[in-house]
Order: structure tokens, then sequence, then C-alpha cells
């Protein structure tokens, strides 16, 4: 009899191509999971995640699941996959879920964070997290043009998934946040497209810099025109740093 075990995931995606594992050459967490699990329970082991992360994006709350076939307590299980994965990739929680808890689709909300970093002198300890723009933005614009984006809309504009897949997202909160140089953005919402989040920012910044106005966002919406919105912001300042699920799924939350 299998066991399913939810567990947190920390890490810097800064040396990885993204969560889903790809050819071999590649480097990816779902794969460095899957490598771990395959020497712990001598067997190839499905690992679901919540999101599945660009290439350089980081996470302080993606949440994963997995159903061994072997017993085994989840703080042992915890320790031993921390003691097979390479450093910037750690198990902050793990514990055992009900048998129907599935990470990917038992989520309700994913809360994500984009750091931008303004002074002209960034320090190496965040360099791998913020993006550095050393050069003045209109933050009244830019909070101006925030605004526009909360609330059930068709995000075509702001997305480069597949023509063929629906674009209708729900965004229910986005805050921008100023303090010590740093521009922190918080966006939650139940599901993302490819990019959404980057090209939202991306746009964001255009704003800041006057290449587009605050209220030209609904306009942008309305076009349903990726070439209209503003440029897809790098990976390297995003961070997945909440997943939440409903009362109803064992396994509870995320935090970051």
């Amino acid at each position: 009899m299998s066991s399913n075990y939810r567990v947190v995931v920390h890490f810097d995606g800064s040396e990885y191509f993204g969560w889903q594992c790809q050819a071999p050459e590649y480097r990816t967490i779902q794969g460095e999971l899957v490598r771990v699990l395959k020497i712990i329970a001598k067997k190839q082991v499905l690992v679901t995640g919540s999101s599945r992360t660009d290439a350089g994006v980081h996470s302080s709350g993606l949440t994963a699941n997995f159903h061994l076939p072997i017993a085994i307590e989840p703080e042992s299980l915890r320790r031993a996959m921390n003691s097979l994965l390479p450093r910037d990739i750690r198990i902050m929680e793990c514990e055992l879920a009900d048998k129907a808890f599935n990470a990917r689709f038992g989520a309700v909300a994913k809360t994500y964070v984009y750091r931008v970093f303004t002074g002209q002198v960034q320090s190496p300890f965040s360099q791998r997290f913020a993006l550095h723009l050393p050069y003045p933005l209109d933050l009244k614009a830019m909070r101006r043009a925030a605004r526009h984006f909360i609330g059930t809309k068709d995000f075509t504009s702001f997305s480069s998934d597949e023509p063929a897949k629906k674009k209708v997202r729900e965004i229910d909160e986005f805050r921008m946040r100023f303090r010590n140089e740093e521009i922190t953005f918080t966006v939650r919402g139940k599901s993302f497209l490819r990019y959404m989040v980057r090209n939202m920012i991306g746009t964001l910044i255009d704003v800041g810099r006057g290449k587009i106005a605050a209220d030209d966002i609904p306009v942008i919406f309305a076009s349903k025109d990726r070439r209209r919105a503003g440029q897809t912001a790098p990976a390297k300042g995003l961070t997945l740093v909440r997943v939440d699920y409903g009362p109803a799924q064992t396994g509870g939350k995320a935090r970051d």
C-alpha cells in the first residue's frame, strides 16, 4: 500500500530550466526530486507540482505530492531527500496527505512576488533574486496601472501560451510596495498563464519608464494582442511564495 506525501519546496531557480522534467541534459526541479526519490524508493516515482515555474524562477512555497510504495516517517523522508538534493533545493515541509490530495488540481490560489531593486548599486546578496533597474520610475503611474489587472479578465495580451488555450483568469490581489529602493509586487490568483506574471510586471515597468500610459492598460486588454503589451520581465525577480488549498484538502497550506 502506498502513502501520499505532501512537501513544500524552496529553491533558487537560477541554475535550472524550470520545474518540469525535460531532456536529461536540462536540469529541472521536478527532475531532481524524481532522481532522489528513485534512490530512496528503489523505483520511479511520479512527482506532481502545484506550479510549472519557468527557467530561472524561484520558490519559497511550491507544493508537490507523490505516492511512495514504502512506509517512511515524513521527517525521516525530509532528511533523506535533503541529504541527496543539491544545496539550492530544499524540502522545508513534509507530511502525509490524504490519498486524494493532488498538489496541482487541489490548489485554490497561488501568490507570486516580483522584486525590482532601483538603487544604483545592488548587493550581491540580492542580485540573483531581484531585477536591477537603476533609473527613475514613475511609481504613481505604475500603481494606477496595476489596478487594471485585478478581477476576471481575458489575459491574451499578457500571455505567451498556445493560441487555443483559454486565456480568462482571475487576479484577486495585485499590490505594489516601495521600500529601501526596492519595489515589491505581490500577485495572487487561482491560476496563471505562461509568462503572465512576468508580462504584467514588464508592462508596469514600461509604464514607469513612460513607454506606456497607465490608462492604456484597458485598451491593451481589449486588443487581445501580446504585441501591444510591454516587455517580459526577467525570470530572476520572480518567486512563488505561497500555494493555498481549500479546507477539504488534507495537506493544508504551503507558507513562505
